[in-house]
């Protein structure tokens, strides 16, 4: 049910977010107490404003109660994925190169099942992040498809 809400979702947005020059991050479907969430996570380049959101929410509200793929009452929140962004596909590793990241994998590697450090590299199969171990820099290098969960991380100096 989940998955189908999201693909129905996607099928939606898509066209109103091109139309206005805006990228989907990212869309989350839960429940969370007796309430049920439809989150969308949209950007741009140099970010988005509430005017923005408020445009694609009001759009794609039109769109869902047209089709009404959801068969129970639910919140739609559009908005921007903030400073700590999920990475999903390809071209949010690529444009996170060079920058810090965190990343949880679905089995330990090297002992280890969670990695924050720069994005060095990555290859559409593995993705490569300089950890920084005490006075050390460690390389480490994870198949794409052990990522359990990636995203771009805040540091504070």
């Amino acid at each position: 049910m989940m998955s189908k809400v999201t693909e129905v979702v996607e099928e939606l947005v898509t066209p109103i977010l091109t139309e206005n020059g805006l990228e989907l991050v990212d869309i989350e479907y839960a429940k969370e107490g007796r309430d049920w969430f439809l989150r969308v996570f949209i950007d741009k380049d140099n970010g988005i404003d509430i005017e923005e959101c408020g445009i694609v929410s009001e759009r794609l509200s039109e769109k869902l109660d047209e089709m009404d793929p959801i068969p129970h009452n639910y919140f739609l929140e559009v908005s921007s994925p903030g400073a700590e962004r999920p990475l999903k596909k390809e071209k949010d590793y690529h444009k996170a190169i060079g920058k810090n990241v965190f990343v949880k994998t679905y089995e330990p590697i090297d002992g280890e099942k969670a990695f924050e450090g720069t994005l060095t590299k990555f290859d559409g199969q593995v993705v490569t992040i300089d950890v920084k171990v005490k006075t050390r820099t460690k390389t480490v290098e994870i198949p794409l498809e052990k990522v359990a969960s990636a995203r771009l991380a805040v540091t504070f100096s």
